[in-house]
């Protein structure tokens, strides 16, 4: 069945900061996109070892024959879909961000629970800024567009337009990047560390899992509540991307001496 616009898309997204459009993307474009996935896994692998999660910039490597992608960027119900959920001068990103995200090669592994920008950055100045403009829809939209099953995100809906519960704010206290304390993988078997990440996702409040089926494209407020759980025996091709406007390019331009300055204070990492 072919993707069908609904007005009830626009009341999912700013009631619960996320909303799927199911089976958006075409199966031949999918199957296109797969082939070019997978060889973006290699050069991943290759870049970054076992370790890595995305490839990122997608334009950058000339590996990849880039119409498909094009074709994915350009496709006039996801266009048309992403404006009538924002506004016409949103529309999906270009291959300078579009990232594939991959499983990992060997172990389990879970981001931390986290709103983007309040809990990975540290300059004061920036998290003040965050709070001030967390409502502007212009800002903070993210994409995953699956091109094979995909559970790995969790999310707490409504959290994207509020301040912190309480339980939410005691957490966060424990720890600051991540926001939530990550689960010691020390001495676990991959079974045994896949059900304690598993037990933390699902333990946090509110929390619910996302499911995306292959051709499924999800745009998300990146400033809720969310994390990312991941095992290495479900191949995972996501494409991860975020939706420019003009006042997002500002607003990462305005951060970024922000940015380079905590870089340049960081300690250096041992060898």
């Amino acid at each position: 069945m072919s993707f069908v616009w609904s007005d009830r898309y626009v009341e999912e997204f700013r009631r619960d900061g996320y909303v799927i459009f199911r089976g958006i993307v075409p199966p031949a474009l999918v199957r296109d996109l797969r082939r070019e996935a997978h060889i973006g896994r290699d050069i991943a692998r290759r870049e970054r070892g076992t370790l890595a999660q995305r490839l990122h910039g997608i334009g950058r490597y000339e590996e990849l024959s880039f119409r498909p992608f094009r074709d994915y960027l350009d496709l006039p119900a996801l266009r048309d879909a992403v404006t009538r959920v924002l506004s016409p001068h949103h529309a999906p990103g270009t291959e300078d961000i579009l990232s594939i995200l991959i499983e990992p090669a060997d172990k389990p592994w879970t981001t931390g629970w986290h709103r983007d920008v309040r809990d990975t950055e540290r300059a004061p100045e920036v998290i003040e800024r965050f709070w001030q403009d967390c409502l502007n829809l212009d800002l903070f939209n993210q994409v995953n567009c699956a091109l094979y099953e995909d559970s790995c995100t969790w999310v707490v809906p409504g959290s994207h337009a509020r301040r912190d519960t309480p339980a939410e704010a005691e957490l966060a206290t424990r720890s600051r990047i991540p926001a939530v304390p990550i689960p010691d993988p020390t001495g676990l078997s991959n079974e045994e560390l896949e059900r304690v990440n598993l037990e933390y996702c699902d333990q946090f409040p509110g929390a619910k899992r996302i499911l995306l089926d292959p051709g499924d494209y999800a745009v998300y407020r990146n400033i809720m509540w969310h994390v990312g759980n991941y095992v290495p025996y479900r191949i995972r091709a996501t494409l991860h991307d975020m939706v420019p406007t003009q006042t997002y390019r500002d607003w990462l331009r305005w951060k970024a001496p922000f940015d380079a300055k905590w870089r340049a204070a960081a300690p250096a990492t041992p060898n």
